[in-house]
């Protein structure tokens, strides 16, 4: 997974919306905490919208 944040974002709403319908079962299948995602996202003003199961941008 990647550590820089814009592309751990590319990554994660990549494989949100082609393989995971929750960003829990996305964390669980690759050994993920899904609290690290969201507060590493959150640093660049992301949050995780469970609706359209993607991180959008807060502002």
């Amino acid at each position: 997974m990647p550590k820089d944040p814009v592309m751990l974002l590319s990554y994660v709403n990549t494989m949100l919306r082609d393989e995971y319908p929750s960003l829990e079962e996305f964390a669980a299948a690759n050994n993920a905490d899904s609290g690290q995602i969201c507060e590493k996202l959150k640093s660049i003003g992301y949050t995780y919208d469970e609706k359209q199961n993607r991180f959008v941008n807060q502002g």
